[in-house]
């Protein structure tokens, strides 16, 4: 796209006159003129002569009647589609958005559904903004979405800053960091919102396989986040080439899948696009051939001279029917003159359609403007403030059919034409692919268009200017190296297999030392991340290594990675790594937080939890207060807090775990990255069930699912399955282990599948089936995470004590008791005092029970102490103390049956009413009838948040959360946010 304004042009203006003229030209390719499927009018008459028939290219017919010819009243075989889009726009007019994805092959229909949905939302009173996606502008970050919101970037002002400075940096309005990719829908989401508060909005994107990524990602996100703007978006998507492996754009969204038209009415639309009579045997032909496709019919008799229309003629091959359509254009584009068949490939090479530009290429190629005229005149071409085909069909069968030397003149007069200082990256484009074999200079610019793309947030434009730099350049060295940045870019925007590709293309070098390197840390990265391969935590100790003497500060960052990848995986390679990591030379910097973790947790590793607890106590503090240092921190550790977090948990420091939870939450929120949102969610989601809090830890979860459903994101499981253990969730919980279990990427051994196994340990704790607890803590406690986190070792020493297993479980606490007097806190302590009190009889028991309970008392994890009530309650019981153990019963039970871990108040009103005393049902909370959402929102709103922050924080507009508070006010029978502040949701 254009050069952002800090380069020495005006890049935002012209950005902004490109956007606007482009909006104009979609505007009016919408507003009834003759679009890109252009409009071919047919009279068929019925006896009376009061039916007309109009057709519309790409969706087969439009019929009215009493001679009006513009009355839009259905399409041929599209009346459910049609329906659809008329319901989702009746919808979004009274206040519930939506969004459909109309999707098919090539020639299908899919323009005309959106032209109708167009015409009926205009009809309806609604706003109507349009973008298209052109394939040779897939590389431009954000050009869709920008071609789409230029005409709303005046609310802009309304948004909050955060958001407006990352829809700057994105349209190229400023500089700055490149903006994470969901803050920018966030502020996309918002703007529309604003817009639709005027008139509701529909937004039409039409070849939407063809935008960019930056765009897909952002409008897909917005789909899956609209409530109540009265808004509606509507894609229209072509089938993906066969064998495409590709996640498919906007899947999970509404689906209208537009399928072939039945026979009777192929033979209908057939017959309206004739003009004369045809041979049976003909018509048949083309039936066949066009196979049901509206834009074949339509195409197909265009493509012959109407006086063989009667007769017979050669059959050609048979092809599929989008390449059959392109080669009728193609015919049609051969038979024009070769000056206009040259403009006709300029046009076809140059996406924008920008009419200066294509005319001072014109000039560059010594063609006159008149040379347009018999394309004009033929229906292939529209003159105007932008040239442009009538149908994208038309753009590739033109560019297919030219030869390399004539596109490759085209690209060279574009380039010639384009302002290197308006629009470099563009003009970059046009002269790389009007090279024939290497040139360096050609893969300079892209490989300065690819530092524009990256400074913008585009990492997927980077690495296509940077795939096409290599093989551009000449030199091997340069080849090589642009090879690997390409291949960084694209394992960092998600296209780890075609990073590989690039991959090979660097290791045939020549490579230096420290490139070397950087090639087998991202192998062994690409590797982890499409696979969770076995493998990769040795390839990535072999990158740590061969990054010492070269980068020491990275390699330690990636001995880091690879000891965390070993825990991950459950591999047995850990302490061999651990013990590379101790033995790698330090960096020749003062130790940073990630350095202290590095070296905890790999001394832990190799010579235990008493060795290397005090060093990781100094890392994750040190990791805490580097998060807290203010501006100028460094952001670096920040990525460190998640691991962080997991190893407070094994330390048993409850102030540390929730510090450090409660920050990354907050710095990620802060710093709009999305993408790293979900996982710092599930880690503060699991920190509240401890806490006992699990109403809060619900709604985490929902929100980390509703976010990662939002950006496609891979599924997080260890929250939801450890909040279903806790809340005595048997079906959700068994469900989730399973389905981990089953899962290559979790392996039995790694982390995911160990915290699984642990939620199923107190699932069957709570339930009193001790002997599946203790097989599941059993599991939990094979793991490497063990060395670490020894969360499990409780669950199985009570699961052992009460299955009649005292051995195991004597064993077991022997390890944790160690663990526990390393650097006591109230939570180990008291974690201490509990286990021990199963173990023990007589005054020891009761003297270890009060310690348990006053000790938990102190900390925060209300969730351990309640369960100490229990324990405490049910040996009172079996003391014959009667009175003493209803008093602890019912303690436990108010406790647990409030926080809502069912399993265990079951199990305290059992031993409750085993004492004589029936246990109270828990008091109705005016919150009950709430959904996770809207009980997220009142807490939020009974803050004093406002609406505009309540739905920046939970990526929700405005009007949304306006709904939400209908609904909340209706179901607990107040009028106001202040009754709602008084209801102390907190």
């Amino acid at each position: 796209m254009v050069g952002r304004a800090g380069n020495g042009c005006s890049g935002h203006v012209v950005r902004l006159a490109a956007a606007a003229a482009r909006s104009r030209r979609w505007s009016s390719r919408w507003n009834g003129r003759p679009g890109r499927h252009g409009t071919a009018a047919a009279d068929k008459s019925t006896e009376n002569g009061a039916r007309r028939v109009r057709v519309h290219y790409g969706g087969g017919y439009l019929v009215g009647g009493n001679g009006r010819e513009n009355h839009l009243t259905h399409l041929v075989g599209r009346h459910s589609q049609i329906e659809a889009v008329e319901k989702l726009l009746s919808l979004a007019r009274a206040g519930h958005s939506g969004a459909v994805v109309v999707s098919g092959e090539a020639g299908i229909g899919k323009t005309a559904v959106l032209q109708h949905a167009q015409q009926t939302a205009v009809a309806s009173g609604f706003r109507v903004e349009t973008s298209v996606g052109v394939e040779s502008e897939s590389q431009f970050a954000f050009a869709g979405l920008h071609q789409l919101c230029a005409p709303l970037l005046d609310r802009a002002g309304m948004l909050p800053e955060p958001q407006r400075a990352a829809l700057g940096v994105a349209f190229g309005l400023h500089g700055g960091a490149a903006p994470d990719r969901f803050l920018v829908g966030l502020a996309i989401l918002h703007l529309l919102a604003e817009a639709a508060e005027e008139a509701p909005l529909l937004c039409l994107v039409d070849d939407a396989q063809w935008l960019d990524e930056a765009s897909v990602q952002v409008l897909a996100f917005v789909a899956r986040r609209v409530g109540a703007e009265r808004l509606a978006l509507v894609f229209g998507l072509r089938d993906s080439g066969e064998g495409s492996g590709d996640r498919p754009p906007f899947a999970g969204l509404p689906e209208l899948r537009l399928e072939r038209l039945d026979e009777a009415d192929a033979r209908a639309l057939l017959g309206a696009a004739l003009h004369g009579p045809l041979d049976e045997g003909v018509r048949e032909r083309f039936l066949a051939e066009a196979r049901g496709n509206p834009l074949a019919l339509l195409e197909l008799p265009r493509s012959i001279p109407t006086g063989n229309f009667a007769g017979g003629f050669e059959l050609p091959d048979v092809l599929d029917v989008p390449h059959r359509v392109e080669e009728s254009f193609r015919r049609r584009s051969d038979s024009l003159p070769p000056e206009t068949q040259r403009l006709l490939l300029l046009v076809a090479s140059e996406p924008t359609g920008d009419a200066a530009l294509l005319w001072r290429a014109v000039g560059l190629m010594g063609l006159a403007r008149e040379v347009a005229m018999p394309a004009e005149q033929a229906g292939l071409l529209e003159v105007g403030a932008r040239l442009r085909f009538r149908h994208p069909l038309m753009r590739s069968a033109v560019y297919r059919a030219a030869t390399p030397p004539d596109r490759r003149r085209a690209h060279a007069a574009l380039a010639e034409a384009t302002d290197p200082q308006v629009d470099p990256d563009r003009c970059a484009w046009h002269r790389a692919q009007a090279v024939l074999g290497a040139d360096e200079e050609a893969a300079e610019g892209l490989e300065l268009s690819a530092g524009r793309a990256r400074a913008r947030g585009g990492v997927a434009a980077a690495a296509a200017f940077l795939q096409r730099a290599a093989e551009l350049s000449p030199e091997p060295a340069a080849r090589a190296r642009r090879a690997l940045e390409g291949a960084e870019a694209k394992h960092e925007a998600g296209a780890s297999e075609a990073a590989q590709e690039l991959l090979t293309t660097a290791a045939a070098g020549p490579l230096d030392a420290l490139q070397h390197a950087r090639l087998a840390l991202l192998r062994a990265q690409v590797a982890f991340h499409l696979t969770r391969d076995g493998n990769a935590p040795r390839m990535l100790l072999d990158a740590a290594r061969m990054l010492a003497p070269l980068a020491p500060a990275l390699s330690r960052e990636t001995f880091l990675h690879a000891l965390d990848a070993a825990v991950l995986n459950g591999s047995d390679d850990v302490t061999h790594i651990a013990e590379a990591a101790l033995a790698a030379p330090v960096a020749d910097v003062p130790a940073r937080p990630v350095d202290l973790l590095l070296d905890g947790l790999a001394t832990t590793l190799t010579r235990g939890y008493a060795a290397g607890a005090r060093g990781l106590w100094s890392a994750v503090d040190a990791v805490r207060a580097s998060a807290s240092a203010g501006p100028g921190r460094d952001p670096r550790s920040d990525g460190w807090l998640w691991l962080a977090g997991r190893t407070a948990v094994g330390l048993f420091d409850d102030d540390l775990l929730h510090d450090v939870a409660t920050r990354n939450v907050q710095l990620v929120r802060e710093g709009g990255a999305l993408a790293r949102l979900p996982a710092a969610l599930n880690l503060l989601s699991i920190t509240s069930v401890l806490m006992g809090d699990l109403a809060r830890a619900d709604e985490l979860a929902a929100e980390a699912a509703s976010i990662m459903e939002a950006t496609g994101g891979v599924e997080l499981r260890h929250a939801r399955v450890i909040l279903g253990g806790w809340a005595g969730d048997h079906a959700t919980t068994t469900a989730l282990s399973a389905s981990t279990a089953q899962d290559d990427a979790h392996p039995d051994r790694g982390t995911d599948a160990t915290q699984a196994q642990y939620a199923l340990a107190v699932l069957h704790n709570g339930m009193g089936s001790y002997a599946r607890a203790r097989e599941a803590a059993t599991r939990a406690c094979t793991s490497p995470e063990v060395a670490i986190s020894g969360s499990s070792l409780t669950e199985l020493i009570e699961a052992c004590v009460r299955s009649g297993q005292p051995e195991d479980a004597t064993q077991a606490m022997e390890e944790f008791s160690a663990r526990a007097r390393v650097r006591p806190t109230p939570w180990s302590l008291g974690l201490e005092a509990y286990a021990r009190a199963l173990m023990s009889t007589g005054q020891a028991a009761e003297d270890q029970y009060r310690a348990a309970i006053e000790h938990l008392g102190r900390s925060r994890m209300r969730g351990y102490l309640a369960r100490a009530h229990l324990v405490h309650g049910e040996w009172l019981r079996r003391e014959g103390r009667r009175r003493d153990a209803r008093d602890q019963l019912r303690t436990a039970h108010e406790l647990l049956s409030d926080m809502g871990a069912d399993a265990f108040a079951g199990r305290a009103a059992r031993e409750l009413r085993a004492t004589g005393e029936h246990p109270r049902a828990r008091a109705a909370q005016p919150t009950d009838e709430l959904t996770t959402q809207e009980l997220h929102v009142a807490r939020l709103v009974a803050t004093g948040a406002t609406s505009r922050e309540v739905g920046a924080r939970l990526f929700l507009s405005p009007r949304t959360v306006e709904a939400h508070l209908r609904n909340i006010f209706r179901k607990l029978g107040i009028t106001s946010r202040r009754e709602l502040r008084e209801l102390q949701l907190t």
